[in-house]
């Protein structure tokens, strides 16, 4: 029997290859709408944690700090299904923490019922319906589909958890 174990540790230098990588294909690119649409950030030159799984890349996830919060920028399990996506939470609440934030938050769209429901099984609760966010963030990023998985992506659904 084989024992999987996942480490994390933090985003350096050298992992600016895997980084770019994982991001691009999970977000089209590098740069991402933040702190509820209002302003773009290349998540490469974020603060973040790199999890693996036996030695491979299964996950990062990129956040910034701001006025007494955390909000995460972006996580990418890349091995889902593993406990990747909580070990990075776990390792962002845990700085967060440490720096006396009181809250750490991030938002999501509509249409992403899989990190919803992630989200709300770690202990995030649901806190704000940015109605039709999603206009605002299509004018400065026309690439953004419509729909995902025949769910029209309309709003920007903002999540926390108070430390």
């Amino acid at each position: 029997m084989t024992v999987m174990s996942i480490s994390v540790r933090d985003i350096g230098p050298d992992d600016l290859p895997v980084v770019t990588r994982v991001i691009t294909g999970s977000w089209g690119g590098t740069t991402l709408m933040i702190l509820g649409g209002g302003k773009q950030v290349d998540v490469t030159e974020l603060p973040g944690f790199v999890a693996e799984l036996d030695g491979e890349v299964a996950g990062l996830v990129t956040y910034l700090e701001d006025e007494g919060a955390v909000e995460i920028a972006s996580l990418d399990a890349v091995m889902p299904g593993k406990g990747v996506g909580r070990a990075l939470l776990d390792a962002v609440r845990a700085v967060a923490v440490e720096r006396g934030a009181v809250r750490l938050w991030l938002i999501t769209t509509n249409d992403n019922t899989h990190a919803l429901r992630f989200y709300q099984r770690y202990g995030f609760d649901l806190v704000a319906l940015h109605r039709n966010a999603m206009d605002r963030v299509r004018a400065i990023k026309p690439g953004i589909p419509a729909e995902a998985d025949g769910i029209p992506i309309r709003h920007e659904l903002e999540l926390e958890l108070l430390l």
